[in-house]
């Protein structure tokens, strides 16, 4: 006889939004359970996402800087050697000591946590097939509840005539874990990801070539932001070829060779091992979406949702990648919270004008808000300030020259719009943009704002004033 337990609220996925979102619940007062089918808990995102790709992509920096740029600082490293193995050793270190601190979290804040395959069974009950070796006695699981979320996060997209073997033509999981370093790597696709993980292997020995077949790399980009990326990557060794399709492609025993087309034009590319990253797609089979009730976009696959992240069935809600708008870890956090709070009658949301996106390349590249672009297609009035990290004595000092900050402000209003830096530590420095659009700031108060000196947070500072043409420094 199956298992029967009862809950307020089911997340079914621990990732990202799932984890976090049980446990605003559990801070709310209410019973929490926890679904989770992987063996690990941390979704995607811990365990071959945003976490494994991070670590390489730290070590892969430390061997490049060493290899190339020690040298400039006086450090003489001697004959340097690379052990590959040890590198993953110490990614997959950093993913299991994260995703155990996950298990701690919930566990914690008493979270009922259930490892096995869930299924809607209705519109207030879920069934699991408990994985094998599990501590449940019983196979199927059934629990009754009030609100059920769904955060089972997606999956890399597959494409035809491309489709993954997991040895030549792989995903970004396969791509995180390679045993030794490709001679060439072909990436399809110029978004983050693919730009990420060809930055790894190429400052790691590989030939990368990517192959994008829009007109631009990174095209959620502000465009002056995607073309200077554009070209550093190309300054390091990295090939992008631009406006180029691949019709297809065939494995043996040690290459792939693709077929390409460009301005009707095909060509023939070989390469050792090729990553496909062309997009993810929402993990919604078999959790038993149409027999719930739960409507879906026919189109995209993803999950309709109201502004309390509710679905076309009351008690069912749904977060992160199962849901429109940007596929980000901490999108999904933010979800995960709001939903929580919107089922415990508290005002939960998310202001999608604030979300932040980060290229963890190097140099690497943050943006919020409006792009230059978009300002023009909604025909707001705007400015633009910039300041190159040239001109930042803490750049200057740490050897990195490449990049700028743009601030784009309400031209009557003075309003910050959106913020675009390429540049050292972007990542950190866009946390200051995202609370000044958050808080409606306008460029004008971050220019009177102190910055510490020397900082790179300084160029951002610069930017402002660029806005009102009172920089000090910019021409």
């Amino acid at each position: 006889m199956a298992q029967k337990e009862t809950y307020d609220l089911v997340v079914i996925g621990t990732g990202p939004g799932g984890y976090v979102a049980a446990v605003r619940g559990a801070q709310l007062g209410l019973k929490v359970a926890c679904v989770e089918k992987e063996t690990r808990l941390g979704g995607v995102c811990l365990n071959v996402g945003c976490i494994p790709s991070k670590a390489l992509l730290d070590s892969s920096e430390y061997y490049h800087l060493a290899k190339d740029h020690f040298a400039d600082h006086g450090i003489k490293t001697g004959k340097l050697s690379l052990d590959l193995s040890m590198m993953m050793a110490r990614k997959d270190q950093v993913v299991k000591d994260l995703t155990e601190n996950v298990r701690k979290l919930l566990e914690g804040n008493n979270i009922q946590i259930y490892q096995g395959t869930a299924r809607l069974a209705g519109k207030d009950r879920v069934e699991i097939n408990a994985n094998k070796g599990s501590s449940s006695k019983d196979k199927h699981i059934t629990l009754n509840e009030k609100s059920i979320i769904l955060a089972t996060g997606s999956a890399p997209v597959q494409v035809p005539g491309l489709e993954f073997d997991g040895k030549r033509i792989v995903s970004s999981t396969e791509a995180l874990a390679f045993s030794t370093i490709p001679k060439h790597l072909g990436v399809v696709g110029g978004g983050y990801i693919g730009l990420e993980l060809g930055s790894v292997w190429m400052r790691l020995g590989s030939k990368v070539t990517v192959v994008e077949m829009l007109p631009q790399i990174a095209t959620t980009m502000d465009g002056q932001v995607a073309r200077t990326l554009d070209r550093i990557l190309r300054k390091q060794g990295m090939e992008i070829r631009l406006g180029t399709k691949v019709l297809g492609a065939k494995t043996s025993k040690n290459n792939v060779r693709m077929t390409l087309e460009k301005n009707g034009q095909k060509e023939a590319l070989s390469c050792d091992r090729l990553l496909v990253s062309v997009g993810r797609r929402p993990l919604t089979q078999n959790l038993g979406l149409e027999d719930a009730g739960v409507n879906i976009d026919d189109k995209t696959g993803q999950v309709l949702v109201d502004e309390a992240y509710r679905t076309s069935v009351p008690s069912i809600y749904a977060i992160g990648d199962l849901i429109p708008g940007p596929m980000l870890a901490h999108k999904a956090s933010a979800e995960g919270i709001a939903a929580a709070e919107c089922i415990a009658g508290l005002p939960g949301e998310v202001n999608y004008d604030a979300i932040p996106a980060v290229v963890y390349t190097w140099p690497e590249v943050a943006s919020v808000g409006l792009t230059e672009e978009q300002a023009k297609e909604q025909d707001i009035p705007y400015c633009v300030g910039s300041y190159p990290f040239s001109g930042a004595g803490r750049a200057r000092c740490m050897g990195e020259k490449d990049g700028f900050v743009k601030l784009i402000a309400h031209a009557k209003t003075d309003r910050i719009l959106g913020v675009h830096i390429i540049g050292p530590r972007a990542a950190d420095m866009i946390a200051e943009c995202v609370l000044a659009i958050e808080f409606g700031a306008s460029s004008e108060d971050i220019a009177r704002t102190i910055h510490g000196h020397p900082t790179f947070a300084e160029a951002l500072q610069e930017a402002a004033m660029a806005v009102r043409k009172c920089s000090i420094y910019a021409s």
